[in-house]
């Protein structure tokens, strides 16, 4: 029996691909570009492992072209891109990359905390456009941070993550809500747990950080930013199809909200005609959460830890939850 076949759908570090490579054979997609559909199927036909990013779809053509796929492991802790029942119909196991993002994705979240509430990246085109003013004109005045209630709706590991920073690091007051009550976590971090228009209606920052389901699609609709204070900003750094995101230019431009702080889309990437291109209190990145080198080689690497695992029948800790 020939050594199994590894494909890696984006481009990795040469020690990821030389770790793949002591076990199995190995074939990488080096392009910055990301894979063709019709490219990746077509590499499909005798790969054993893939390793992908949630951008990817494991759907049924996918695995209908998929002859002897085991196992496919995605660079993300979330994988709404996956279709569970289709993989589990065909016994391949699905992986992903826990714990090891948080704190990388935690920082970037403050990062559009302070940068909404202090119009950092409004002010940086302010001054390149050749302006300035004094710093009392209340024109350029921003708002604080420390001492500030954020509310977060999701209080997984990234959630508590940013719990952390808010409470240590900004003295804020912080309050969440969650399916189940972490009662570890509200003690360990004097957090307080409320219902969802609890947290609307009383939070200075509303950072969403739930995952992707069917309850969770546009959990954040009209009457959820109408319910917002009007000097309130929203951050999402989860999924984009978590919010209405045309509800949310509504709000953004009559008032109804003070700013937002996005890292996530409902269309990816964000297409050139988007109205929250020509908005002013709004900052908008990427997709940038785990982006980088340390987290994003860490992740890749145990992607490539978890697949050989699977392919040599041994025991695999990130297995997603479905396929245990």
């Amino acid at each position: 029996m020939g050594r199994s076949k590894v494909f890696v759908a984006k481009s990795v570090s040469d020690r990821v691909i030389e770790y793949i490579s002591k076990y199995c054979d190995c074939e990488v997609w080096d392009n910055e570009k990301s894979i063709p559909r019709d490219v990746l199927i077509e590499k499909m036909k005798d790969v054993d492992g893939l390793i992908i990013t949630p951008g990817i779809k494991v759907d049924k053509e996918l695995l209908n072209n998929s002859p002897k796929l085991k196992v496919v492991s995605n660079m993300a802790v979330g994988y709404d891109n996956f279709d569970i029942s289709a993989m589990k119909e065909k016994g391949i196991i699905g992986t992903n990359t826990p714990n090891i993002l948080d704190d990388s994705v935690a920082d970037l979240i403050f990062a559009l905390v302070l940068s909404t509430a202090r119009r950092v990246a409004e002010m940086d085109r302010y001054v390149r456009a050749n302006k300035w003013k004094a710093s009392d004109e209340k024109e350029l005045f921003g708002i604080d941070v420390h001492h500030k209630t954020m509310g977060i709706i999701g209080m997984g590991r990234i959630g508590e993550a940013v719990a952390k920073r808010a409470r240590l690091g900004f003295d804020m007051n912080v309050m969440y809500y969650n399916r189940h009550r972490k009662l570890e976590v509200e003690e360990k971090l004097d957090i307080k747990y409320a219902g969802l228009e609890t947290i609307l209606k009383k939070s200075d920052f509303v950072v969403l950080m739930t995952p992707l389901t069917k309850e969770t699609y546009r959990l954040m609709d009209h009457h959820e930013f109408e319910t917002m204070k009007d000097t309130g900003i929203f951050i999402n750094a989860s999924r984009g199809q978590t919010v209405n995101e045309m509800a949310l230019i509504g709000a953004l431009k009559n008032g109804d909200i003070r700013a937002a702080g996005l890292d996530v889309f409902e269309n990816e990437p964000i297409k050139k005609d988007n109205p929250l291109l020509d908005l002013e209190n709004v900052v908008l990145l990427p997709h940038l959460g785990s982006a980088t080198e340390e987290t994003r080689f860490n992740m890749a690497m145990m992607c490539a830890e978890s697949v050989i695992k699977v392919l040599q029948g041994e025991e695999v800790k990130n297995i997603i939850p479905e396929f245990k």
